[in-house]
């Protein structure tokens, strides 16, 4: 077979590939953007219903929903573009780097170019057409045309090398520049978003400082808490059934059976393992009494400073991220196989719905949304709906 019958046939092979795959590749970017809009808008839809249901039920704390949503947005969004910020300054700082590298080869390569050149002037080289027309001896001009082809052959290769240089240097500072401006107005727009947050904690100060005796009154009222937990409960046998219907969509095939040890869920093998998602004191205890009512905790409270990042305890997909009554900024894990974590009170949710979370992975920071007195993080570990104690999970040291 011929060199280019073999080529034809590898650039047939090649196309034929293509037209299968990259169909396929796009239909399931494709599929796996239109799951996550449907997910996005099925939630949307239920907090809408939750809201719709407690209406006439409006609490002092509601006049804060807007104003700390608006917090959380503005503080993911400024968490992206600080984000975006350090990985464009590490990918000029690479780019300096390799123009460095090459301004040092372009100099060596100039400066061989050079000797070379003075070698041909200071030794006069003769041309090729009067050594072949002299009388010297066959050998001796043999061996001038041989070092005069190496001669040439070096100085085109220098020449070469130069050229290609040159042209990736100019590339590199093109691209630099491309960088320095995209960093220039990403500078720009953090800049305008840190003066929006400025404006709306300003405008969360005032309603909260126009509200903060009913809140407090508020608060202390059994009622008020036994609707906020009925309220969470709710929303997660809401989202339990919505993970169930998003399992049951694909075709199951059995391809594997049960091995020794398997019986646990990938979560449930993490009990003793986890972290909690933030640094802080234990301001409760899961089943203690609430000292504002007498109710018992259903998770921890840890007490940390506004702004510090809480971390996903272990890899799960953001269910829900929102603001719920009683629960300010509210994020909601779904780990699997019925097991949930709940991040609450938080000042920004840096995630949002459908996208996924490593482990340790910063996902909110602390704040007291919600009308919470105290900044710190609300935390509930959940099992098909119901709350269980942290504490057995995790470790403290």
């Amino acid at each position: 077979m011929s060199e280019r019958t073999l080529s034809r046939l590898t650039a047939v092979a090649l196309a034929l590939l293509l037209a299968v795959f990259l169909p396929q590749a796009h239909s399931q970017t494709a599929q796996k953007k239109k799951d996550l809009e449907e997910l996005r808008s099925r939630i949307e839809a239920l907090q809408k219903e939750l809201e719709k249901a407690e209406e006439n039920k409006a609490e002092a704390a509601d006049a804060l929903r807007e104003s700390e949503r608006a917090i959380s947005q503005t503080n993911r969004r400024l968490f992206r573009l600080a984000a975006q910020r350090r990985a464009l300054n590490s990918e000029m700082q690479k780019l300096g780097r390799d123009a460095g590298a090459l301004r040092a080869r372009i100099e060596a390569e100039q400066a061989a170019l050079g000797r070379l050149l003075y070698r041909q002037y200071v030794n006069g080289q003769p041309e090729v057409l009067r050594l072949l027309l002299s009388r010297q001896d066959p050998n001796e001009t043999a061996r001038q045309l041989q070092y005069l082809g190496y001669l040439w052959r070096a100085r085109a290769r220098l020449i070469a090398d130069l050229k290609r240089d040159l042209a990736a240097l100019d590339g590199l500072t093109e691209r630099t520049a491309r960088k320095s401006a995209e960093l220039r107005l990403l500078e720009a727009e953090e800049a305008a978003e840190m003066k929006r947050l400025e404006r709306e904690k300003q405008a969360h100060r005032e309603v909260l400082a126009r509200v903060s005796s009913e809140i407090a009154q508020q608060r202390s009222q059994i009622s008020t808490l036994k609707r906020n937990e009925q309220r969470l409960t709710r929303l997660i046998e809401r989202l339990a059934k919505e993970a169930a219907r998003r399992k049951s969509r694909p075709a199951i095939v059995n391809r594997a059976l049960p091995q020794p040890g398997e019986t646990a869920s990938a979560f449930g093998k993490l009990k003793g393992r986890l972290r909690l998602p933030v640094v802080g004191e234990l301001a409760n205890r899961f089943g203690s009494p609430r000292q504002d009512s007498g109710l018992s905790w259903k998770g921890l409270f840890i007490s940390a400073p506004a702004g510090r990042e809480v971390k996903a305890v272990a890899a799960g997909r953001v269910v829900y991220a929102d603001w719920l009554r009683g629960f300010g900024n509210l994020m909601i894990l779904d780990h699997g196989d019925g097991y949930m974590s709940l991040y609450g009170n938080n000042e920004a949710l840096l995630k949002q719905v459908g996208e996924e979370a490593s482990p340790g992975e910063a996902i909110a920071s602390v704040g007291n949304s919600g009308g919470n007195p105290d900044s710190g993080l609300y935390f509930e570990l959940r099992y098909q709906g119901k709350p269980f104690d942290p504490l057995p999970w995790v470790r403290l040291r």
